[in-house]
């Protein structure tokens, strides 16, 4: 799962080199090697999901790595921005597998509170790769340009897929295994919508992934261009990292005591009003605060979201265990497609200030305690505990 984590944070200190070479015109046009990948996850997805329902996890997560390399040396090889954007879109495709399918993997075996423990565990590994992913890449432009970049995540891709096709059992029984038919993803793919817990949920995880997607998009241009980071770019990038692997792990310890709902509603309350009083402070500094305003802020809002991605997520799968991989997929699909338009919006609106991210990320904390609030008045519990086997068994 990190090496989606790899494929952006390694890339962002490359973005102005990336755009001088291919011939990007305009500064905020280079955000699209961002936002591109996130294109390929979505599709990717509702290839993967159903696929791994009929052959299994292991092969679907093979495939998918096979193809990220392949998207890997498009853009490594690209001599326009189209192929590279094209690339990115191949490397999303293909990282959608590993990124959707471990998830469809954890609900194999487990659901409710232990299944938020574990994807919290997940996450947080997923969430440490940020803290050095773009030391890493800064680090291979002071030796070799942006194409060694591709062929670094390459090899570790490469990697990647040799240790999980030595190591991880299959988790998927033939018994259990579907048909592939484009009627059964339809079926499955409408009990996902029409379950309003599944569906309010995956609105609340789009609502807070547009935000989040404009920062990453765009926080090459904050912290360097707005805050003059220079070089230290990837040092405070980490620090905020940081702070969402923070809450992740910390998250699998305090969801077995006060539940999913509970901390998701805490969170998204947390982020709202940090943002609005953030929005209204930035008013008085002509949108650009003190650079340790900014940061003790974007430290809050990151842990907050630390806190609902694990959470929101397990929420929308618990009714879907019948059907969890292709379940998986659409959730993650819908949550990229409600996200990325959004937050491509607020990054292209990136004006030299932080007026548009931060009224984003109020707008999204709203949104998700509405999102909350539809999917409790549909069904007021959700079985939460790990399944007990008999004795004897």
């Amino acid at each position: 799962m990190s090496l989606v984590a790899l494929s952006i944070d390694a890339m962002l200190p490359a973005l102005p080199d990336i755009g001088r070479d291919l011939g990007v015109a305009r500064r905020n046009d280079t955000q699209h090697v961002i936002t591109a990948i996130f294109l390929g996850i979505a599709l990717g997805q509702i290839l993967f999901g159903p696929l791994s329902d009929r052959i299994g996890r292991r092969p679907t997560i093979a495939a998918g790595l096979l193809t990220y390399m392949a998207g890997c040396l498009v853009s490594m090889l690209a001599s326009t921005f189209p192929m590279m954007i094209a690339g990115r879109v191949l490397q999303g495709i293909g990282v959608a597998a590993p990124r959707i399918v471990t998830i469809a993997m954890v609900r194999d075996r487990y659901e409710g509170r232990q299944m938020a423990r574990l994807m919290s565990l997940a996450m947080s590994i997923f969430i440490l790769v940020p803290t050095v992913a773009p030391a890493l890449g800064q680090a291979i432009l002071w030796i070799g340009d942006w194409r060694s970049i591709f062929a670094a995540i390459l090899s570790v891709a490469a990697l990647a897929l040799a240790w999980f096709w030595l190591r991880q059992p299959e988790t998927l029984p033939a018994a259990r295994r579907l048909p592939l038919s484009f009627l059964a993803v339809g079926r499955a793919a409408l009990e996902v919508v029409r379950s309003r817990v599944a569906l309010s949920y995956t609105l609340a995880t789009g609502f807070v992934f547009a935000p989040f997607l404009a920062y990453l998009s765009s926080c090459e241009q904050i912290l360097r261009d707005v805050y003059d980071a220079g070089s230290l770019f990837a040092l405070w990038f980490g620090v905020l990292s940081l702070a969402f692997g923070c809450a992740s792990l910390l998250n699998g310890r305090l969801v077995v005591e006060h539940g999913m709902r509970r901390l998701a509603r805490a969170a998204a309350l947390t982020m709202t009003v940090v943002s609005a009083a953030f929005l209204a402070l930035s008013f008085a500094f002509a949108g650009v605060p003190a650079f340790w305003l900014m940061m003790a802020y974007l430290l809050a809002v990151f842990f907050c979201i630390g806190l609902l991605f694990g959470n929101l997520n397990a929420l929308a799968m618990a009714p879907l265990g019948h059907i969890a991989g292709v379940g998986a997929a659409v959730v993650a699909s819908l949550t990229t497609f409600i996200g990325l338009p959004l937050g491509a919006l607020v990054g292209q609106s990136f004006d030299g200030t932080m007026y548009w991210q931060t009224a984003a990320f109020a707008l999204a904390g709203a949104g998700v305690l509405w999102a909350i609030r539809r999917a409790e008045g549909s069904r007021p519990a959700l079985r939460l505990r790990p399944r007990k086997r008999r004795a004897g068994r």
